[in-house]
């Protein structure tokens, strides 16, 4: 166990000098050696200061540029004349001019502009409208926006925006409530984005994990650490899962059972005809997304794949490539279908681009978060702590439930995520637990408190785009979202001692039969 030296105001000095344009982000960075000064307690203190921020502004970039700055001061001796220069040009512009982050940010913006085309061309409306067409029952329409919400993969956000209002009226002449709507939105947007790599949730979980990879010196591609954790993002499997099994089972609970038992009783409502008045069809989001897929993968095989490694470099640019092919053809179809005019679809793309400016802002900070953190030790320090308290086999289980309890004050996975990953690597190293499942922790306890949490941007998009209240929406879903951090407790527990990938399949069974034990027990309770 490592002492706890006083913490020092500055453990480091900074020594600046010029360097070529082509210099890498190590040599544009302050000089410091951690051996000279034993990591101790302090080394949390930018991490502590950036959550404290973040818990009492609810900001996230706020909470991340505290963070920084005071790692940086921690860092350096300069005076205060010339530490702000020193923490741009020595913590902040190396991480934008280093290359891999670089090709993160180049990528992102492709991501928006593409992501802004379809959400603005109308063919995310026309090909939900298209599913209604085998709809006949209240079984079938949630069943029906719950394939939607799949479909729409690539944004968290435009899922509720965009198969929300759609289903809004049909599920009104169905009798299904609101609430039950914005409880589908909500389980097929972030759960379904976070599972998918090549989306700009992936992006962004990828690079998070890079840095904390090249920072404990672990020799992963961040691509094979993610795919690996997939099988172990329990919660996300679980917030899927349930909405078939609900629907089918025709079974609600907690008050979201005393909404649908009114809507049912209510008068039926004015059925609200749906517009189909838009040139918009459902090509639009099918035939760019083919484009997308061909894209990706041709580019990829050049590479040897599926049958050898792929370089991160070679995929991010391929998958660029893809992204920006994909809205030429959906800016051609939409010139063809007369949606819209080429300056209104480049105004809706560049707008789409800009709108990656804080999800950019945030990443930048997150690696220069990492930085000053590596510089103070801090992964070191938290190595030595888990490795002196706590078995690997907990761990899983631990760092679930500590992503849980940050999401939820906060509202932000993304946040949690930047946080808990640093932390959370090394403590699997030194505790010699399974990193996949340690991934798979943070991600679903990051999750399941975004789900949980009335202050998080997806609880607040998923009751509007369902026409419904925030507050009627988190508290028709809170059971469902406990229930299944219960679930994943126990599978984290579990997959601690047991960590192969089929074991989110007895859990996602567990789930199955928790639901059909509440059923019976609900109807021997009103009988």
């Amino acid at each position: 166990m490592l002492r706890l030296p006083p913490m020092p105001l500055f453990v480091g000095r900074c020594i600046l000098s010029s360097q070529p344009a082509s210099a890498s982000r190590d040599e544009l960075r302050p000089v410091y050696s951690p051996g000279m000064v034993e990591p101790g307690m302090y080394s949390l203190a930018p991490v502590a200061v950036a959550l404290a921020i973040v818990l009492a502004a609810r900001n996230v970039l706020a909470g991340l540029f505290a963070g920084v700055l005071t790692g940086a001061a921690m860092l350096s001796d300069a005076s205060l004349l010339q530490f702000f220069p020193e923490l741009v040009s020595g913590w902040l512009v190396p991480e934008v001019a280093d290359s891999y982050n670089a090709s993160i940010l180049v990528l992102l913006a492709f991501i928006g502009g593409f992501v802004k085309l379809i959400e603005t061309s109308g063919g995310g409306m026309a090909f939900a409208r298209s599913a209604m067409r085998w709809v006949k029952g209240p079984v079938r329409a949630q069943i029906a926006a719950w394939c939607g919400g799949i479909m729409i993969f690539f944004s968290d956000l435009g899922t509720p925006l965009i198969v929300g209002p759609v289903f809004q009226s049909l599920m009104d002449r169905l009798r299904v409530s609101r609430q039950k709507l914005a409880f589908i939105l909500d389980s097929t947007s972030s759960p379904v984005c976070i599972l998918i790599p090549f989306i700009g949730w992936g992006v962004f979980i990828m690079s998070v994990l890079a840095d904390a990879f090249t920072a404990n010196d672990i020799n992963q591609s961040e691509w094979d650490a993610f795919i690996e954790a997939i099988p172990f993002q329990f919660y996300a499997w679980l917030a899927i899962a349930i909405v078939p099994l609900l629907a089918l089972l025709k079974f609600d609970y907690g008050p979201m059972r005393a909404v649908e038992s009114d809507i049912v009783r209510a008068p039926a409502a004015e059925p609200v005809p749906i517009e189909t008045g838009s040139q918009a069809k459902p090509v639009l989001v099918w035939l760019p997304l083919l484009i997308l897929f061909v894209v990706l993968f041709a580019t990829l095989a050049t590479h040897g794949f599926p049958f050898s490694q792929v370089a991160g470099s070679d995929f991010r640019a391929g998958l660029s490539a893809a992204y920006f092919l994909a809205a030429v053809t959906l800016v051609l179809l939409t010139l063809l279908m007369r949606v819209q005019d080429l300056s209104q679809s480049m105004s809706q793309y560049i707008s789409g681009v800009s709108g990656m400016m804080p999800i950019a802002a945030t990443l930048v900070l997150a690696w220069a978060l990492g930085a000053v953190s590596e510089g103070l030790g801090t992964g070191t320090y938290v190595a030595e702590l888990a490795r002196g308290g706590l078995p690997g086999s907990l761990l899983p289980a631990v760092t679930f439930v500590l992503a849980a309890v940050i999401s939820f004050a906060t509202g932000s996975s993304w946040g949690t995520i930047i946080i808990m990953i640093p932390l959370s690597v090394p403590a699997a190293i030194a505790t010699a637990a399974p990193m996949p499942v340690v991934v798979g922790a943070v991600l679903s306890g990051g999750l399941f408190g975004d789900h949980s949490s009335p202050v998080s941007e997806t609880t607040i998009l998923s009751a509007t785009g369902a026409g419904t209240t925030t507050l009627e929406h988190f508290r028709t879903q809170l059971p469902y979202a406990l229930t299944n951090g219960a679930i994943a407790c126990g599978g984290f527990l579990l997959a601690g001692h047991l960590p192969v990938a089929w074991i989110a399949l007895p859990i996602l069974l567990a789930q199955a039969m928790v639901m059909l034990a509440l059923r019976r027990l609900q109807q021997r309770v009103l009988h």
